[in-house]
């Protein structure tokens, strides 16, 4: 069985997300399902995040991936957990850089911005992509790192 995935929707994600994970499954992932689980239009995508974002931080899971209306909100929440680089992405160079560059572990997705195909192929190249290592992004990893601890 492949990592574990995290996987998490506000009312906004929530179809977008109902699509990813049996396609996820069907991949070989093994996926953490955070919720939410049914329609709410009153849900908050923090929560969401939050969930997802502390599954990737402890360690409970190697990625994590949350849907909402933009992509926008669930990142801005996700990044306030130390230990997780939430990025959103809509381009697949994105979605693969991010995590080769910077070491992006929660990809962050705009149901109101990508379809179900489009997404699929954000989610591929984020999954597939590995942390270069190089000295360069090594280097301003641990400057976000130093940033992260500050902030604490």
């Amino acid at each position: 069985m492949m990592p574990h995935i995290a996987l998490g929707a506000d009312h906004g994600g929530l179809p977008l997300k109902q699509d990813l994970h049996p396609w996820l499954e069907a991949g070989g992932f093994t996926v953490l399902d955070v919720g939410a689980y049914e329609f709410n239009a009153n849900d908050d995508y923090p929560d969401f995040a939050a969930a997802v974002a502390r599954a990737v931080a402890s360690g409970e899971v190697s990625k994590g991936i949350i849907v909402c209306g933009s992509g926008v909100g669930a990142s801005v929440a996700a990044n306030k957990i130390a230990g997780v680089r939430a990025g959103v992405c809509h381009d697949t160079y994105s979605a693969h850089q991010g995590v080769e560059h910077d070491d992006v572990n929660v990809l962050c997705l705009g149901s109101r911005v990508v379809g179900i195909e489009l997404a699929k192929e954000l989610v591929s190249a984020f999954l597939s992509a590995t942390f270069t290592r190089e000295d360069r992004h090594m280097r301003r990893l641990q400057k976000v790192l130093d940033l992260e601890r500050q902030a604490q």
